[in-house]
């Protein structure tokens, strides 16, 4: 059995069945029968089936919400809009699936061959989510699998079961044909045996580094899709003529949103030296507004972390921080909810950082967030480049042709403008050096739940 610890109070939250060899060979044996099945279904057909299926979920929106903030800890105020935003990118993916997956023609009027290339179904693939935006994270991956003609086996994480019951239920009432879709509950050693059998032909992984590594190393002997979304510290770099309040606004929001426990949330901050006072003046101010609390309760906007380990990793990095010279901004005195020991810590603002510390260097996925000066786009350019990370960067500015040509030196998977921590379904969501590797969303994102296949056919003489 596997116990979810809820961060609100400690207490089990929920106990589902763990999943061991036997469950998984069944899991497989059913997916490889149901798999001919899906596969030859038009892409309409499929269609019907998966917005069925997309719409079961968001019919529940408040119920899940709360499973959500008793799993995980978000304020109960925020997680409706994980369910909205989920329902978004489902419902854009199916809609771009019809020209994603159409054939490429070649067109030779003097040549009589037909010659065409199709994109088709991997087979049976996995699918492997985190916690932290369980379901954002989650329909990344398991729309365009189902919707290419995959069939797919669900791992979630154990602090989330609920949201693949969730996902099971919704597969049930849409009337998937049964293996289409399964979810098994494993621990790392059964993970690594389900992802490393034959039988399984694609895995997609979100999580951390140490993931995503032995995620590769389970899958050493095979040559099989593998996509993985992993860590990030994303940089925000606030230029000469940013908007001032605009930034300030949306980067306090984008550092401390689900208590910085964000892939693509911010971590780190660049500000230019004309703006730099005034704008830590305004970060600081925003921030000391927040309410750290039970997240069940209507005034919260900051809940818990995760798990009070998680709290203390954060808590480490700023203790060597401030050892290293760094200033705290925000006293945690003001946040009576804030204990050592506990997943409730309250937000910090560091300046006087620079890369010498881990804080601004290694993944915080906390409520912290370093905020350094610069002289000038080098740089700026010179410190967000100096990471092992590189999912997404954000600039504020209002001249947008300078900030292109700065984005376009950034070593990122998505640059942002005047925005940040957000993903956008039309645009192919990626990450570069440790961030990971593969394509999520867009029509590109189908790219990698399929295959391609070549015909050239000659007719006889």
């Amino acid at each position: 059995m596997i116990n979810t610890i809820s961060p609100i109070d400690g207490t089990i939250y929920y106990t589902a069945e763990e999943h061991g060899p036997k469950d998984i060979e069944q899991a497989l044996d059913l997916a490889e029968s149901a798999f001919p099945i899906w596969s030859n279904l038009s892409i309409a057909e499929r269609a019907k089936y998966i917005t069925a299926f997309v719409d079961a979920i968001v019919q529940d929106k408040n119920d899940i919400a709360l499973e959500i903030t008793w799993q995980m800890g978000r304020p109960l105020g925020q997680s409706p809009g994980e369910i909205k935003g989920f329902g978004d990118r489902a419902h854009y993916m199916i809609g771009v699936a019809e020209e994603a997956l159409g054939d490429y023609k070649v067109v030779d009027a003097e040549n009589p061959d037909k010659r065409w290339v199709e994109r088709v179904p991997i087979g049976v693939v996995s699918v492997l989510s985190p916690w932290n935006y369980p379901f954002l994270t989650s329909v990344n991956a398991i729309v365009p699998a189902l919707m290419a003609g995959n069939v797919v086996i669900l791992k979630h994480s154990f602090q989330t079961p609920l949201v693949a019951e969730r996902y099971a239920k919704a597969a049930a009432k849409a009337g998937l044909p049964k293996g289409v879709f399964q979810i098994l509950h494993l621990n790392h050693k059964n993970t690594a045996e389900l992802i490393g059998d034959n039988r399984i032909d694609g895995v997609y992984f979100t999580g951390s580094v140490q993931g995503g590594v032995a995620v590769q190393n389970s899958l050493v002997n095979k040559f099989i899709p593998c996509g993985l979304e992993l860590g990030g510290k994303d940089p925000a770099y606030v230029m000469a003529d940013a908007n001032l309040e605009n930034s300030v606004e949306n980067l306090v929001d984008g550092a401390f949103f689900n208590s910085g426990q964000s892939c693509c949330g911010i971590e780190r901050i660049y500000v230019h030296e004309t703006l730099y006072d005034k704008f830590v003046d305004g970060f600081v101010a925003l921030t000391k507004q927040y309410t750290l609390g039970n997240p069940l309760d209507a005034e919260t906007n900051l809940g818990p972390m995760v798990k009070t380990d998680a709290a203390n990793y954060v808590r480490k990095q700023i203790e060597q921080a401030l050892g290293k010279g760094a200033k705290s901004l925000v006293p945690e005195s003001l946040f009576k909810a804030s204990k050592k020991d506990t997943p409730y810590l309250s937000p910090h603002v560091l300046v006087n950082v620079d890369h010498s510390m881990e804080v601004m260097t290694e993944e915080s996925f906390g409520p912290v967030v370093g905020i350094m000066k610069v002289k000038n786009d080098e740089e700026a350019l010179r410190l967000m480049n100096d990471s092992q990370y590189g999912l997404t960067a954000s600039l504020w500015a209002n001249d947008m042709d300078r900030a292109i040509n700065l984005g376009r030196k950034i070593e990122t998977g998505t640059v942002f403008m005047n925005r940040c921590d957000y993903l956008d379904p039309a645009l192919a969501w990626t990450g570069v050096k440790n961030s990971g590797k593969g394509v999520t969303l867009s029509k590109i994102g189908y790219d990698h739940v399929t295959r391609v296949k070549s015909f050239n056919f000659r007719k006889g003489k």
